[in-house]
């Protein structure tokens, strides 16, 4: 007998979307329509070695060359080549939680609760989720919106444990005439990627983010994904640390079905002054993955 408790996700039981359910042909059209200029803003920050993490669930970004050219062209020799065709191959390993990526919807729990009511006792297995797998996430074509918050408390960016919430956010829609519609990427730049891969200590050690109530009230909205130039989207330390940790997470991915992006490069948007655009991000199909390295980019 599953020991499933109630389900709590607004589109049934057995459902794994989430709030992707929101990205209808509709919405689709509705973004692509945003696309005046054909112009294509990277929103990803380059993977590499040294890329900052949390130790120690986060392990580091490596990559090993090999087989090389050197060794493709004796091997093919050997089998009789005479054209020295080279091949250089590589081996990666990583969490998937580095660098800019997706988190789907099985990466929290709230206690053994996961998204849709399900018991985590029968999900999460020795080799990946059995359901809730970044594999389930449908890639993300969708009205984007950047609430640029990095110059509210008078600098270039906000500081480490400043919190986020609703009116701060709604300040920001409102300057520029924008409101949440269901199915939209709600971006937030804090400012605070600038001290990725330049100072990694600080970077990691609290950030600016959104609170629960702001999480809450974003969720309300029927935003599908909320992604900021963070390592959490969550203001770090929490309010309430150090007795609750990570309640954004536990909301948006337990609770709503929203996705959390992380690890933004959100600064070319924000100073380019762009506020409304196409958001495009396809997470990698690993099945039974808790997330997904990503590329994602903004079409204007």
């Amino acid at each position: 007998m599953s020991r499933a408790v109630h389900d709590h996700s607004r589109w049934g039981a057995g459902d794994q979307f989430g709030a992707g359910n929101h990205l209808t042909p509709e919405k689709r059209l509705e973004s692509l329509a945003l696309v005046r200029h054909g112009h294509l803003i990277d929103l990803g920050q380059t993977i590499e070695v040294g890329a900052p993490r949390f130790e120690p669930v986060q392990t580091p970004y490596v990559l090993v060359g090999a087989p090389s050219w050197q060794g493709s062209i004796r091997r093919r020799r050997q089998v009789g080549a005479t054209n020295d065709a080279g091949a250089n191959l590589d081996r990666i390993e990583m969490t998937t939680h580095v660098g800019t990526h997706i988190d789907a919807l099985g990466h929290f729990t709230s206690g053994a609760r996961m998204y849709g009511g399900l018991d985590a006792n029968e999900v999460v297995s020795d080799f990946g989720l059995l359901k809730l797998g970044i594999e389930q996430a449908p890639p993300i074509v969708s009205r984007g919106l950047l609430v640029d918050v990095s110059a509210l408390d008078g600098g270039e960016f906000l500081e480490s444990g400043r919190a986020i919430g609703p009116d701060d956010i709604k300040r920001c829609l409102a300057a520029n005439d924008l409101t949440i519609r269901a199915g939209d990427i709600l971006l937030i730049n804090t400012g605070w990627g600038r001290f990725f891969m330049t100072d990694n200590a600080r970077y990691i050690d609290g950030e600016p983010g959104i609170n629960l109530e702001a999480a809450h009230w974003l969720t309300g909205q029927g935003v599908t994904a909320i992604g900021t130039d963070t390592m959490a989207v969550e203001v770090l330390p929490g309010e309430q640390h150090p007795t609750v940790m990570m309640p954004v997470h536990q909301h948006c991915l337990a609770e709503a079905g929203v996705y959390l992006i992380e690890n933004l490069l959100l600064s070319p948007l924000a100073e380019a002054g762009i506020a409304e655009f196409c958001f495009v991000l396809l997470p990698v199909k690993f099945k039974g993955a808790t997330g997904s390295p990503a590329r994602p980019i903004a079409m204007v």
